[in-house]
């Protein structure tokens, strides 16, 4: 029997209604397969998408990190800045290590006759002191260290790296600050038969590796500052055979701002600075005990003098000291000729304490170290230099030295007036007011441990005061770009 289809079975008509049912069924089939497949590719195509595209994403900000300079952490919060750091923030250059840091690993180089190891210690503070002086509050021992007077270039560096208002980000910066040690650089080469070539090496290495950063071809240095710890004379030489070297001279030199322990009063470039004492208050209980102690110190003597005698012809410290050991029922001596007072003594911080007065002549330049030592300790600084004072530390000790200080012409002194008869010409009040106003001082011109939150000490008032300096500079040439 022959087997026959559906389609032969059936009568022309239903077959093609059949047929047609099946082929629009088909259709329907076909057409959701397709939907489901496009369906399906599109989901696909966006997991792929997303896949593809996040990665690309990571990788390109992976790019951009490495590309850029090592920086650490911002160490100034953004909502800080608006309200401390109102004048703007400061940058710190990093420089090659030959500047700086070589330096000090070297430290007994750096001078002819003795290690500085000590002195450059501690980020510039020093070795700490063993022990007080009979009568100090003994819980001020971890505030007490020898520090040396030509420290501050350390001091200075350490401090800035901790400051609230710097910033690692040069294009935030209003002030770009350069931690050259131009003082320990040079000091090694001032007592010894150096050439002059010498003696600026390492300040012409610094003004090339300058001139090749950004930031200084965009200001050509009018917005950059520098701290020397030594006087300027030091960095002041005009002909090869002079002392020191020619930094400062240097015509690179002539649009930066320079902070130092004593300004050419004829330089508006130049701020002099306070030089570091050996106090460095940790908190402010620190300062506010120190200052009470040498508020309420019972002292014995009307006068004292701290200084070395000269061998040179008609020195004026040998007439002091000769001075002084004559009135010795009123006038206390600390003899430091030589070394006896180099790496530090409690006597001479004694002998201030002791005193109403202290004899304050020049230096090896006009200012000394020991005119902040004298104050530390209460005294009034009596001078018998003008420009030991006057001219310098405006910023600190607010430009009034009839306020808190005595002054005698040392030509007087040489033509026989009396210092003893001076200092007793003072009234006990006026001694008081003096006092207290040289104590007022005393926040303004110490610098406190480093890192810590005391009050605005020498170094914030230094920093701020440069600050300001640099914004007003610049307000100007924005509001003429306004005009224009």
């Amino acid at each position: 029997m022959v087997e026959h289809s559906l389609f032969e079975s059936q009568s022309p008509k239903k077959s093609k209604i059949i047929l047609l049912k099946n082929t629009l069924n088909s259709f329907k089939l076909s057409l959701y397969s397709c939907l489901c497949l496009s369906f399906i590719l599109l989901f696909q195509i966006l997991i792929l998408n997303f896949v593809l595209c996040t990665p690309s994403k990571s990788i390109s900000i992976h790019t951009q990190i490495l590309q850029q300079k090592p920086k650490t952490l911002p160490l100034t919060l953004p909502s800080l800045e608006n309200k401390e750091c109102q004048s703007g923030m400061v940058f710190v250059y990093d420089l090659p290590v030959l500047f700086n840091k070589e330096l000090i690993d070297n430290c007994q180089d750096l001078d002819p006759w003795h290690s500085r190891c000590n002195a450059v210690s501690n980020d510039g503070l020093g070795p700490i002191t063993a022990g007080l002086s009979a009568g100090m509050p003994e819980n001020l021992a971890p505030a007490w260290y020898w520090t040396d007077m030509f420290a501050g270039e350390i001091i200075y560096h350490a401090s800035m790296l901790k400051h609230k208002c710097r910033t690692t980000e040069p294009e935030r910066a209003t002030a770009f600050y350069i931690p050259f040690y131009a003082g320990l650089a040079v000091a090694k080469y001032l007592f010894t038969n150096y050439t002059a070539k010498e003696r600026d090496w390492h300040s012409e290495m610094l003004l090339k590796w300058l001139q090749n950063q950004h930031y200084w071809k965009r200001s050509n240095g009018s917005d950059h500052f520098i701290m020397l710890g030594r006087m300027t004379w030091d960095f002041r030489r005009s002909k090869n055979e002079d002392w020191g070297s020619s930094f400062i001279n240097m015509p690179v030199m002539k649009q930066i701002l320079r902070l130092c322990v004593e300004r050419n009063p004829w330089d508006h470039l130049e701020i002099s600075v306070p030089y570091p004492t050996g106090f460095h208050p940790k908190s402010k209980s620190d300062l506010d005990q120190w200052l009470n102690f040498v508020q309420t110190r019972n002292r014995t003597n009307l006068f004292a003098f701290v200084g070395g005698k000269r061998k040179v012809k008609s020195d004026f410290r040998s007439l002091l000291s000769s001075h002084c050991y004559n009135e010795s029922d009123s006038c206390r001596v600390v003899d430091c000729s030589g070394t006896r007072c180099y790496d530090g003594t409690w006597e001479v911080l004694e002998a201030f304490l002791d005193s109403d007065f202290c004899l304050q002549p020049r230096g090896d330049a006009h200012t000394r170290k020991s005119t902040f030592d004298c104050m530390l300790a209460g005294s009034i600084p009596v001078f018998f230099w003008k420009r030991s004072i006057y001219d310098q530390y405006q910023w600190f000790l607010m430009g009034q030295p009839e306020n808190f200080s005595v002054f005698i012409d040392r030509k007087d002194v040489r033509n026989g007036v009396s210092i003893k008869k001076v200092m007793e010409g003072y009234s006990r009040e006026q001694i008081r007011r003096m006092r207290e106003k040289v104590i007022e001082f005393i926040p303004r011109f110490v610098y406190n441990y480093i890192g810590s939150d005391v009050t605005q000490d020498a170094f914030d008032l230094a920093i701020d005061g440069v600050l300001k300096r640099f914004k007003e500079q610049k307000e100007p040439n924005n509001a003429q770009l306004k005009e224009k």
